[in-house]
């Protein structure tokens, strides 16, 4: 970024700071000059300072939640910076994973109203002309938290509206208490449900290698990190259901055998996508390489395999 750039990036920030704190209350004045300090123009990273302020402030006010999600859109919905626009985003990641339950819901139903959070599929940074891939990296990210977040809701849609176990204490009714299965215990439709899920995170991951000048810039690199490390266990995890539905594979009828077939190919190419990820982010030193699965590519032969296999079910 140009000398003359960062002094307009810089009165930009000073600028939001001074409406923020022209706030009628003073904490909320204070979170929101704290979601711009922490979403500001400058590319060095966000100092974690302030996203603590923010967790500390929102921790139990479901009011305060409401006016960050608010504050937050606002700032992704005015700003054609993908430095703010990806820093904003990492700053929902955390809120996600360490904030107040509440942001779950806010975030979610705000995106699915329309409001700009995780929904940046048209994102562009218009101000300057070499960003495309930064901005194409801003947009890969939004998609991954956003299948991340549909995957959590739809999970607590299900565990609330599923068959549940009443627990009773000293004679009165508590919430039900869910019962999570093993995998090797899930019928075969939530098997299925599972693996879709799986298969589409791992497909939001992979959309995140960056590119051209973006494989390089340091803020993305510290944005990829916690995402690469997510999808090692998105691995682990596709990995036991795939490992359940082999198991299964022969019982299953003609039409399950088929859909099952049609999985191991698509996962065939992932994992082929997942290996060379991996490569660039060892070569470029993101995670330890130790940290990394060993990847169990699916090979041609077990795919031929369970194609002879259907063959030999249809003429049973």
């Amino acid at each position: 970024m140009g000398r003359f750039s960062k002094a307009i990036a810089a009165v930009k920030d000073q600028t939001s700071i001074r409406l923020a704190r022209s706030g009628s209350k003073t904490s909320l004045s204070d979170l929101d000059v704290a979601i711009v300090k922490a979403t500001s123009h400058d590319e060095c990273l966000s100092d974690e300072c302030h996203i603590l302020a923010i967790l500390n402030l929102t921790s139990n006010s479901p009011i305060y939640v409401a006016s960050c999600v608010n504050t937050i859109s606002q700032r992704l919905n005015k700003t054609r910076n993908w430095v703010v626009a990806l820093k904003t985003l990492m700053l929902v990641r955390r809120l996600l994973l360490d904030g107040n339950p509440l942001y779950e819901h806010e975030i979610f139903f705000a995106t699915r109203r329309g409001t700009r959070l995780l929904n940046m599929s048209d994102f562009r940074d218009t101000l300057k002309s070499n960003t495309w891939d930064y901005a194409a990296f801003v947009r890969a990210f939004a998609l991954f938290l956003d299948e991340q977040l549909e995957y959590k809701m739809q999970g607590k849609r299900e565990t609330e509206s599923s068959s549940s176990r009443v627990v009773k204490n000293d004679g009165e009714r508590t919430r039900p208490e869910a019962i999570v299965l093993p995998v090797c215990e899930l019928k075969n439709y939530q098997l299925f449900a599972l693996n879709n899920h799986l298969m589409q995170l791992l497909e939001r991951f992979l959309a995140c290698r960056p590119a051209g000048e973006a494989r390089t810039h340091r803020m993305v690199m510290v944005a990829l990190y916690p995402l690469l490390v997510q999808s090692f266990q998105i691995y682990q995890d596709l990995k036991e259901v795939m490992g359940v539905l082999t198991n299964r594979f022969d019982e299953l009828n003609i039409p399950l055998a088929v859909k099952v077939y049609g999985i191991f190919r698509r996962v065939s190419t992932q994992y082929e996508e997942l290996e060379m990820f991996y490569d660039w982010c060892k070569s470029v030193g993101i995670a330890r390489t130790s940290e990394y699965p060993e990847i169990d590519k699916i090979s041609q032969t077990k795919l031929d395999n369970m194609d002879e296999r259907i063959k030999e079910k249809s003429k049973e």
